[in-house]
């Protein structure tokens, strides 16, 4: 055997061992493999749901199978929300839902598709108010969630740090509220009409609603244009073909 030849086959068994390790250790999807985004939610029924037997909720359902239809696969990630907003601001092409579309976050996300609008209003007790402005008189601490946009939009419609007290989201404010530990709760209303029956049968005051940004689909500020594309228009189907009302109605039935 010539020495040519002896180096060619030591080569060809270098390359053979290296494809075999890289088989091995898993260096990549195999081609056709959908690509695994990643997309953060949070527990704040009947929007999104961590561990429900009917899904991830309206907004976490919808998000999902925008995906599987445009052809990505998912990883779902549940972090305290501000520092979910967080991350996902400052890396590549991760998905989050439901993000409210406000002024202060419009520069740090990349805005794919609304999902559904949502309005928010206070909630009491024993004191109803009918604006933000009678609010700030009436309410010593009005209870929000913990990097919600309420807790944001009250800043910008002139609540002082003393009267805002952010609050784990979830069912954390309405038991505060029913303990008297804070005079009202500034949330959204399908959230609020959800939760509250599963924490009291006490009659609960609503004011007029007095804000409104719709709950979105986001991605990362450095978000791929073909993904945003794909997402965008598998939403825009899904909202088309009628699955939009099927998930609704899954969570909020009549």
């Amino acid at each position: 055997m010539s020495r040519i030849t002896r180096v060619s086959n030591v080569r060809a068994q270098a390359f053979r061992r290296l494809c075999l390790l890289l088989t091995l250790l898993g260096a990549g999807p195999t081609h056709g493999d959908p690509l695994l985004i990643e997309l953060h939610i949070l527990d704040a029924p009947p929007l999104t749901f961590v561990d429900d037997p009917r899904g991830h909720g309206i907004v976490g359902d919808i998000a999902m199978e925008a995906m599987a239809r445009a052809g990505y696969a998912v990883k779902v990630h549940v972090l305290p929300w501000a520092r979910a907003q967080k991350h996902v601001s400052e890396e590549r092409d991760h998905l989050i839902a439901p993000l409210s579309r406000i002024p202060v976050r419009e520069d740090r996300f990349t805005w794919i598709a609304s999902i559904m609008p949502m309005e928010r209003a206070f909630f009491s007790l024993d004191r109803q108010v009918d604006s933000f402005a009678q609010a700030r008189e009436t309410y010593r601490k009005i209870g929000v969630g913990l990097g919600s946009a309420q807790e944001e939009i009250l800043r910008s419609e002139g609540f002082g740090d003393d009267q805002i007290y952010p609050l784990t989201i979830g069912d954390n404010p309405a038991q505060m509220l029913l303990m008297g530990r804070i005079d009202a709760w500034f949330n959204g209303v399908p959230e609020s009409r959800y939760i509250w029956p599963k924490v009291s049968e006490r009659p609960l005051l609503m004011s007029p609603v007095g804000s409104n940004a719709d709950l979105y689909l986001a991605c990362s500020k450095q978000c791929a244009p073909k993904m945003v594309q794909d997402l965008r228009e598998a939403v825009e189907a899904l909202r088309q073909d009628g699955t939009f009302e099927r998930i609704q109605a899954l969570y909020l039935p009549r």
